[in-house]
């Protein structure tokens, strides 16, 4: 339930400084989502090498998690937000003029190592800058409604920057949208600068790097392998991210393929960009979805179910239209549940080490990625696109038993009716029947 102090002027700004933080990277990013594979594979790499320069940008995230998670919580969120603006912007450079003089691999992969660095960055950080922010200024609201209106208008950033990237690179070709997209990432490396400053948390100071990395380490596996109910949430990350890795970037080539002209762009941006009108309608429903359900892992763990359906008879399917139903319906049910599982994972870890714990599950998803997405690479060369979409349901199907793991720890997170944003109460709170 909401309360009156949800609407303060204060908790209004984060939100909107929140949002155009999201607006803005995701409008960046989604200018290549839905060419960044075929643009791999007209820069000369095959389709085991895209695929594998994918894995590689995963493997830098797994790198780089740890390290950039002790920036977060030693120097804060606003400067890991800015220090990942600008490197993402270095690299997506670089990954244009890899494609202009048509690269070695090895090049790819270290550029790609690069993009990963600078993804990590971002991952929990900003998230952790909310959730301490909303604290601080007297938010007393649902968390799910926040993230969901957040994954509403990321979604509509996506819409049009996978259509308008689509259409970009149609009229002119396929690295102009990796232009646009760092040029949009030094105007939010500007805003960020003025608007972003860290509330409700207080930098811990400079650290030994090798010391801080080992507190980082021991909080994550206190505060999150350590409880059972943020561990299986976490370890089934590692099926369900990377699963999704693959299946994002593989669906581009498939909607061409089954569209049946190499050469339709535009027909790969409409993927990324039909995800993200689902991920629109999705996000907007998370607060009805969450409320017809006691549990939150209840509506986790339904939309897993689904979205593994889906996977399988996207594999089965030849029709190009059959196919984008399903694509919305695949958006739809994972657009939905994400706020419900983000606010969960949320509510059962403490605020000094949200972002540690964020950016360790985060790593796992990483991991996840660099491992499935060279092996769902490797059975779309041996049984094309539909087989490994059927197998890419098969691995993600691995998630649902972690899942439940975590349901039968009863946290009290699992029926929390709002965002517990409460640090000390958050530190306190133990897996167990709920009273």
């Amino acid at each position: 339930m909401t309360t009156g102090t949800d609407a303060n002027p204060a908790a209004r700004r984060v939100q909107g400084v929140y949002f155009t933080l999201l607006i803005g990277n995701t409008l960046a990013a989604s200018f290549i989502w839905g060419v960044n594979t075929l643009f791999l594979l007209d820069a000369g790499l095959s389709n085991l090498e895209a695929f594998a320069a994918n894995a590689f940008f995963s493997i830098g995230m797994v790198i780089f998690e740890v390290p950039t998670g002790v920036v977060a919580d030693t120097l804060g969120r606003r400067v890991s937000y800015l220090l990942g603006t600008i490197t993402l912007a270095t690299t997506t450079v670089l990954y244009y003029l890899l494609w202009v003089v048509e690269g070695p691999f090895w090049a790819w992969a270290v550029v790609s190592v690069l993009l990963g660095l600078g993804f990590t960055f971002f991952s929990g950080a900003v998230e952790a800058w909310l959730v301490d922010a909303l604290a601080a200024t007297g938010y007393r609201g649902d968390l799910e409604r926040v993230f969901g209106r957040g994954m509403a208008l990321s979604g509509a950033a996506m819409f049009v920057g996978s259509l308008a990237g689509g259409a970009l690179a149609q009229a002119t070709n396929l690295g102009v949208p990796f232009v646009v997209r760092a040029a949009i990432l030094v105007v939010m490396f500007v805003v960020a600068a003025v608007l972003m400053r860290d509330l409700g948390f207080t930098p811990q100071g400079r650290a030994h790097p090798l010391r801080a990395t080992r507190e980082v380490l021991r909080a994550s596996l206190k505060y999150g392998l350590g409880r059972p109910s943020v561990r299986y949430v976490m370890l089934a990350s590692f099926f369900t991210s990377g699963v999704g890795f693959y299946v994002f970037y593989a669906l581009q080539p498939y909607l061409v393929e089954l569209w049946g002209d190499s050469g339709a762009y535009t027909i790969a941006g409409l993927a990324a960009a039909i995800l993200s009108g689902s991920q629109v309608i999705g996000g907007w429903m998370a607060p009805w979805v969450r409320a017809r359900f006691r549990r939150r892992t209840t509506t986790i763990l339904l939309s897993l179910g689904v979205s593994t359906a889906v996977l399988v008879a996207l594999g089965l399917t030849r029709s190009f239209w059959v196919a984008l139903v399903l694509l919305v319906v695949w958006g739809l049910v994972d657009a939905a549940a994400g706020p419900v599982q983000q606010a969960y994972l949320n509510d059962m870890i403490p605020s000094k080490q949200r972002a540690t714990v964020l950016s360790f599950d985060s790593l796992l998803g990483s991991t996840g990625g660099a491992v499935i997405q060279p092996v769902l690479g490797r059975s779309a060369d041996l049984w094309g696109y539909p087989g490994s979409l059927v197998l890419s349901g098969a691995i993600q199907v691995l998630a649902m038993p972690l899942l439940w793991l975590s349901r039968r720890q009863q946290s009290p997170a699992d029926v929390s009716a709002g965002g517990s944003l409460d640090a000390e109460t958050d530190a306190a709170v133990a897996d167990g029947p709920t009273p």
